[in-house]
């Protein structure tokens, strides 16, 4: 339920950061027909140019995977420390690794959400400026064809 919560929070984050198609108005007249052929004509032409494809930039990231590692190793070194602080202390070792091992699963958990997180935000940056060089291509080829573009 958690993963699918981060999910949907990375997808609908993500459309902030896309750029949409920009407005395109038919300065010189230009029919309806005539301005779906120039704008395929565009996007093609912007795709080849910058070699960017909208329809596949635009995709929001996956989902990250659980990050059992973290929380594997994290675990690892609560036990160990745990168990030492048991022993020197006079109290059970084995309560100590075993307080140790949650502890340092939860922080281990923690740590590698942080990370995902930063990794997500990095690749919608990215995919925004992509989709940014795209447009801009896009509307210069318009632009070269009469239309008004914003």
């Amino acid at each position: 339920m958690k993963q699918l919560g981060i999910g949907l929070l990375l997808a609908l984050s993500s459309l902030g950061f896309a750029q949409q198609h920009p407005a395109v108005y038919p300065a010189h007249g230009q029919s309806p027909q005539k301005q779906q052929q120039d704008e395929g004509a565009c996007y093609a032409w912007a795709k080849q140019n910058t070699g960017i494809d909208p329809t596949v930039a635009a995709q929001p990231a996956p989902p990250p995977t659980q990050p059992t590692g973290a929380r594997v190793g994290g675990a690892a070194r609560g036990a160990a420390a745990g168990a030492i602080i048991g022993d020197v202390s006079g109290n059970s070792a084995g309560h100590g690794a075993a307080v140790g091992a949650t502890a340092g699963a939860l922080a281990g958990g923690v740590r590698a959400r942080r990370e995902h997180a930063a990794q997500a935000q990095a690749q919608q940056q990215a995919q925004g400026a992509q989709l940014a060089t795209y447009w801009k291509s896009f509307g210069a080829c318009m632009q070269g064809r009469g239309y008004s573009v914003q």
